[in-house]
């Protein structure tokens, strides 16, 4: 024979199965990785001891101040993130939610993600360097162009890679160099034309750029309103399409002449 739930019993025998829904939700894990600012690296200069450009076949420009690229550092495509990791990064101006499968191609393991952003990584130098020699009319059978940065993987170093080798042949064209003694930092693939690509996580991108002493960083015009959301203060926007419009934003800054395009 069945007894008679009182009303206090029978509102908690309904409840358990939401609070057991509730604790799955939390603790289960979700398609996002959670990104915060990431390391930054002079072009220009050293990365863990190696130069990052060296060219040989020809004199290169002495130069000065710093082209930083910039990166993010995500949760790894094996590490478990939960509703309470969501939703902690989702009001962290430092922090942003993204889905996994933006980050990491999907299906993959750890050992083949680390492959391809090493390969993707490998064609963007290459891209770069070809972008960069094409626009200064030179010929990569007399000039050999080296690009060596530890630990990065991925395409969006490209933009900063052809400035940085514009920088060391030909600075601006005229004596100077292109940062005018600045720390200019950036983001952006490149195609062998010279042309600029979107890549994502900007807006954290220009909080490692800041960090690491930038006064100015080059953003891919699409994704100017990125950029804005959460700038830090004393960082100028630079929007970008192509390389040479770039280069010609940096002489423009460094001379005090011309236009310099904002966001």
């Amino acid at each position: 024979m069945l007894s008679r739930l009182t009303r206090p019993q029978a509102v908690a025998v309904c409840a358990l199965p939401v609070v057991a829904l509730l604790a799955t939700a939390v603790f289960a894990p979700l398609p996002f990785s959670v990104a915060q600012p990431g390391m930054t690296a002079n072009v220009l200069g050293e990365n863990k001891g190696d130069p990052v450009i060296t060219i040989t076949g020809t004199d290169t420009h002495r130069t000065r101040g710093q082209l930083r690229m910039t990166t993010i550092e995500a949760t790894g495509p094996d590490q478990d993130v939960s509703l309470g990791d969501v939703l902690d990064g989702w009001f962290r101006t430092d922090q942003a939610i993204m889905p996994r499968d933006s980050v990491y191609p999907s299906g993959d393991s750890v050992k083949e993600i680390e492959e391809h952003n090493a390969e993707e990584m490998q064609k963007s130098q290459d891209t770069a360097t070809e972008a960069a020699l094409n626009h200064l009319g030179e010929e990569s059978d007399d000039i050999k162009v080296t690009l060596k940065l530890a630990d990065v993987g991925g395409p969006s170093a490209g933009l900063l890679f052809s400035l940085g080798i514009v920088d060391k042949l030909d600075g601006d064209g005229s004596g100077g160099d292109l940062t005018g003694g600045r720390v200019i930092a950036g983001t952006g693939t490149i195609d062998a034309d010279g042309k600029v690509g979107a890549v994502g996580g900007v807006a954290l991108k220009t909080q490692a750029a800041r960090r690491d002493g930038a006064t100015v960083f080059l953003v891919p015009k699409a994704e100017c309103s990125d950029a804005e959301s959460n700038l830090p203060k004393g960082l100028r926007l630079i929007p970008v399409t192509t390389l040479k419009g770039a280069i010609g934003a940096l002489v423009a800054l460094e001379k005090g002449q011309g236009s310099v395009p904002n966001c």
